[in-house]
């Protein structure tokens, strides 16, 4: 085997996807191994392993695989030795510029949910304890100390 490759347990750990997820992908159309050893085991490169972790990172944003197919495509596109034309090249760009929109979109609205959850963590916390306030403040901010109320005295 060549020291390029790699075999998808190996992918599997790199990218912290199962193997059978790395194979859904795979029958998905989404990554196609670079290679396959004689014995017929699926061989990987780095740019496999970069293409799964764009799929892995799109997941939990929510994208659908046809929206992982269609962005990794423009990409393969702009990425490819043949310099599109004037006009495809903006409209791949254009459709990287949607997907990069959308993810910042995703993001947001994840930190709102994020910051909606850590409130409602600390408003358990300070009900448990016998005085009304949390151990401890988690990180200072003013929105924590304000929560946290003044110290007993």
């Amino acid at each position: 085997m060549n020291s390029q490759h790699m075999q998808i347990g190996e992918v599997a750990r790199r990218t912290e996807l199962s193997l059978r997820t790395i194979r859904h992908y795979e029958e998905s159309g989404l990554v196609v191994p670079s290679a396959r050893s004689r014995g017929g085991f699926r061989l990987y490169t780095e740019g496999d392993v970069a293409r799964l972790m764009v799929i892995r990172r799109m997941k939990p944003l929510g994208f659908t695989l046809d929206e992982m197919r269609d962005l990794l495509e423009a990409v393969d596109r702009l990425d490819s030795g043949d310099e599109p034309g004037g006009d495809e090249h903006d409209a791949l760009l254009e459709r990287v510029r949607a997907y990069e929109r959308a993810a910042a979109e995703q993001v947001a609205k994840l930190r709102t949910q994020l910051a909606r959850a850590e409130e409602f963590a600390l408003t358990l916390r300070t009900r448990l304890e016998p005085s009304g306030r949390p151990d401890e403040v988690r990180d200072g901010s003013p929105d924590d100390l304000e929560r946290a109320g003044p110290p007993d005295m």
